[in-house]
């Protein structure tokens, strides 16, 4: 059985051959150039043509494909929603991936499902049953595995996490994305740091980037450590909330921010333990990703295994 990852992001595709193991044996990435809708997923199968050609399969072989996506995948419907990717609003990827691979099995998830699965299957969190993963980037989400499953819930939204509570009262600036996502992911971290330059003496100004807050601390740019020091807090507190309800071996930090905020871990922690359930906390090891860019890769990797597995049980 050959394994085939898919890692689709928004601006680009890396596709990976995987062995036994989750072993990466060979990989290759292509650059989305403005592809839209339909010539989205054609690259998807472009892709993963160039992978099998080596090994001689033909699409009427038996293969397994794991896609990971920048968005929800939703599992009863094969369809997907992306925001980065124009006309992927609600795609039928399953559907054109059976029309291309009709043997196939074929597996779809989140991209915060798959860190989790690449973490778990060859990174930092190897061997765990029961980790979280949350990617800090320009969004937040969570790739939650308990006693060795991934959570979905009703209706794959599992990990939404930027619309965790973390703050009172409620502030409308909020409605678009959520009280965490709007104070700590890079997006928010940026637009928080322009909104106080403007009544506070600092380096950082309109043009600042999430990248401009981080160098301003290390100057002691007084907005940049009010930003920062408020994400660090909101980090923590978040982390705290996982530990206490899903009692995890690890928590898992990801995405663009982290990073620049890896340096952060030991300060997020010491924020977690004063809100997390004290025994939960103590026995939980909070750590960076070790696979800062291809922990998505390695998880569709992983799903490819899941997949093929799962139509072992079904025959």
């Amino acid at each position: 059985m050959v394994y085939i990852g898919i890692d689709l992001g928004g601006t680009k595709i890396s596709g990976a051959v995987f062995g036994e193991g989750n072993s990466l044996l060979a990989s290759e990435t292509r650059y989305l150039d403005n592809r839209e809708g339909t010539g989205v997923a054609t690259l998807i199968t472009d892709v993963c043509n160039s992978l099998l050609l080596p090994y001689n399969i033909t699409d009427s072989q038996k293969i397994s494909l794991g896609i990971c996506v920048p968005g929800i995948a939703y599992s009863k419907s094969g369809k997907v929603w992306a925001p980065n990717i124009k006309g992927w609003d609600m795609f039928p990827l399953r559907d054109f991936l059976c029309s291309k691979y009709p043997k196939a099995n074929i597996m779809i998830e989140s991209d915060r499902t798959c860190y989790i699965l690449g973490e778990v299957s060859r990174g930092v969190a190897k061997g765990c049953e029961n980790a979280i993963f949350i990617a800090v980037g320009t969004g937040i989400g969570a790739g939650i595995l308990i006693d060795g499953r991934v959570l979905h819930g009703a209706s794959d939204i599992v990990g939404a996490t930027g619309w965790m509570a973390l703050e009172y009262p409620y502030q409308n600036k909020w409605d678009s994305c959520g009280c965490f996502e709007s104070e700590a992911s890079g997006n928010g971290i940026a637009a928080r740091a322009r909104e106080l330059s403007t009544i506070h003496t600092s380096l950082l100004n309109q043009e600042s980037s999430t990248r401009d807050v981080f160098d301003a601390y290390e100057q002691n740019d007084p907005v940049a450590v009010m930003v920062l020091e408020k994400a660090i807090r909101f980090w923590g507190m978040a982390a705290a909330n996982f530990v206490s309800l899903f009692n995890p071996q690890m928590l898992i930090f990801g995405g663009g921010v982290f990073g620049p905020a890896t340096k952060f871990i030991d300060k997020i922690y010491q924020e977690a333990s004063r809100w997390a359930q004290p025994i939960a906390i103590k026995e939980c090891r909070f750590a960076a990703t070790s696979l800062p860019d291809t922990a998505g890769l390695y998880g569709a990797g992983a799903i490819a295994a899941i997949g093929y597995a799962n139509s072992l049980k079904q025959n």
